[in-house]
């Protein structure tokens, strides 16, 4: 109720101040385990990835954030679970799978932090383990725009990555493969408009 109340008001406003538009969403499927795997720009964009789509989409947010009083409620309403930020944190890895093979949407930025400038940071490995553990699809999307008031932002979300390829590798090398596979894809996106 609260995540469909937000993302109808973030809808109205995103649309509004930036002018934002969706391609690919035909690219997205409506039910089973999806991870979309998108850049990462700004602040404001794990709204923009999910806000869109007529399924939630879950997020990892930093331990710190659910401590202030509020704003935690708030964003384990809208979806987030909490990640220790600089460590391994087994209890969000175990949430991400348990999320995905529950056939939930979980958004994840691959660069681990948000890039600056047009050049993509390097991928980590968590996006790749993700979906090589879970089995879910894989959506590599793109935010195109900066975010600057009534100018357009566009997100486009691709065709699945097919994560069997990378089954047969040995468990490091298929990481591997899967995250290079997935930067590409976004890389790909970032430059189809």
């Amino acid at each position: 109720m609260i995540y469909s109340f937000c993302r109808a008001v973030l809808r109205v406003i995103y649309k509004a101040l930036f002018r934002l538009e969706a391609k690919g969403m035909e690219n997205i499927p409506q039910e089973g385990g999806v991870l979309l795997c998108a850049n990462h720009i700004s602040l404001l964009d794990p709204p923009t990835i999910g806000i869109l789509l007529n399924r939630k989409v879950h997020f990892m947010a930093k331990k710190e954030l659910f401590d202030i009083i509020g704003l935690g409620w708030l964003i384990k309403e809208l979806g987030a679970f909490p990640v220790k930020r600089g460590s391994v944190s087994k209890e969000s890895i175990k949430t991400s799978l348990t999320l995905l093979r529950d056939g939930h949407v979980m958004g994840i930025f691959p660069e681990g932090h948000r890039a600056k400038g047009e050049d993509m940071g390097v991928g980590k490995k968590g996006a790749a383990t993700f979906a090589l553990r879970s089995d879910a699809v894989v959506i590599p999307a793109a935010i195109i725009g900066n975010y600057k008031l009534f100018r357009k932002v566009t997100v486009v979300y691709g065709e699945p990555i097919d994560m069997d390829q990378f089954k047969e590798a040995p468990k490091t090398e298929a990481v591997d493969l899967a995250t290079d596979a997935i930067m590409s894809r976004i890389t790909e996106l970032k430059q189809s408009i």
